[in-house]
């Protein structure tokens, strides 16, 4: 019988990108105790409330315990929960604005636990934060809450750095107009 292969053909192994992954992931455990205080932080930046921002983080770990095979063993397996957090935060905030109206027409009001207080200047700046656009919260939040670099913004966005660049900057040139402070570079 002819064989089907090509003799010239590399090895099925040597094709096998070596980028992407690693080869022993980290545990779960030691990941989740690392990463929950940023991702429940990012979460709060754009989504305001501790309880949602708290939930919206247990998911997000929750997909990547389902899939902590795969995850794992990515380069920066942060990246991936944080884009998760950042998706299921926009839909959060979509959620809430129904739910509030619903309450509204109910006459009731949401009970909230008790979380961290932050001073009433950082709420207010917070607030400003999350009437800018979409993309330029999600910016500021993961550069001044998680302190990633640009290009880490981009890949958890998937952007470029110039893109997460100019978010940035227009970001920060609104809410020096909008609090009347002067811009920092």
């Amino acid at each position: 019988m002819k064989e089907l292969v090509d003799p010239a053909a590399p090895e099925p192994d040597s094709m096998i990108p070596e980028t992407s992954v690693i080869d022993a992931p980290e545990s779960f455990d030691t990941f989740y105790k690392r990463e929950f205080r940023s991702m429940v932080s990012l979460s709060y930046a754009t989504s305001r409330g501790w309880t949602v921002a708290e939930d919206v983080a247990q998911e997000a770990f929750a997909a990547a315990y389902r899939d902590w095979d795969r995850v794992g063993r990515l380069d920066n397996p942060a990246t991936w929960v944080r884009r998760v957090v950042i998706n299921k935060s926009v839909g959060v905030i979509r959620r809430r604005v129904s739910g509030v109206r619903a309450l509204a027409r109910l006459g009731s009001e949401p009970r909230h636990a008790n979380f961290p207080s932050v001073s009433a200047e950082t709420e207010h700046v917070w607030d400003a934060v999350r009437k800018l656009p979409r993309r330029q919260r999600q910016v500021v939040a993961l550069r001044f809450i998680d302190q990633l670099t640009f290009e880490e913004i981009g890949e958890v966005l998937g952007c470029s750095k110039d893109t997460v660049n100019t978010h940035l900057r227009r970001a920060k040139s609104t809410l020096a107009h909008r609090l009347g402070t002067e811009e920092t570079p």
